[in-house]
């Protein structure tokens, strides 16, 4: 099996670099990775200017773009293979809740969904890197799972139950513990936050002011069921994740409303 491993760190961030050696146990893994720290650039693609992949010293490979950038060339023309699965992580983070809809994490592997191939996406719900070693294994050990259901004909041969859709687009999130103290697998829905945290603003040496975009802000629903209930009881949350954007259950109104303009 191959996996095609991504991130919005960087090709050298520890993140991949324990991820990268957790799941070389288990399939062949090509590194596809955005040289600098690209976070929250979302499903951004870069069309303003040319891309290039270069090889690090570590045997990575990088892109000067966004994390999209990096698994959109690796599939539309530089690999010369299809990868079995797209993995994206491990993040310096959590993506939960609406981290999800601005997450270059889980940009990259939605890029990877896109062109129909199923995805996971890892964050550890701390920054800091702290038990990344265990955060990796437990990674490793759930992609292991995950490639198991893939043999053969994909869509006949996906896990239970039958009516999991292929692909899959998967958001993990996976507490700062050692390996002995994480929890269970917990499948959630997405919680949601508060608003952001005010920008900050400094001046600039030529005396224009600066803006920063403020914190994440703190969550607003963390129900049992969510990602971050989960996580907060010491559980891996894996939530699967879709794209299509439809509100269908305000379509019946909308319909409504539109037919009393007239139009």
């Amino acid at each position: 099996m191959k996996i095609l491993l991504s991130n919005d760190d960087g090709f050298r961030a520890d993140g991949i670099v324990a991820l990268y050696e957790a799941l070389r146990d288990v399939a062949e893994v090509e590194v596809v990775a955005p040289e600098h720290n690209n976070s929250a650039k979302s499903n951004s693609l870069t069309l303003n200017a040319p891309l290039y992949v270069h090889e690090g010293s570590n045997g990575f490979h990088y892109v000067n773009g966004t994390p999209a950038d990096c698994v959109h060339i690796a599939l539309t023309g530089y690999l010369d293979w299809r990868p079995d699965l797209v993995v994206s992580g491990i993040n310096n983070g959590a993506n939960m809740g609406d981290d999800t809809i601005y997450s270059g994490t889980v940009g990259a592997a939605m890029e990877g969904y896109l062109f129909g191939i199923p995805a996971v996406a890892f964050s550890q719900v701390e920054k800091g890197w702290a038990h990344l070693d265990a955060a990796a294994e437990k990674a490793g050990e759930l992609v292991a799972q995950l490639l198991a259901t893939l043999g053969g004909d994909p869509v006949a041969s996906l896990a239970t139950p039958a009516t999991c859709e292929f692909p899959w687009l998967l958001n993990v999130n996976i507490p700062n513990r050692a390996f002995d103290q994480i929890g269970n697998y917990e499948v959630t829905r997405l919680g949601r936050r508060h608003a952001a945290q005010a920008v900050i603003q400094q001046p600039s040496p030529r005396g224009e002011t600066m803006y920063w975009i403020g914190q994440a802000g703190e969550a607003r629903d963390a129900a049992p069921g969510t990602d971050f209930h989960a996580t907060s009881q010491g559980n891996v949350a894996v939530t699967p994740l879709h794209v299509d954007l439809t509100h269908y259950n305000d379509l019946d109104a909308w319909r409504a409303r539109v037919q009393q303009t007239g139009n």
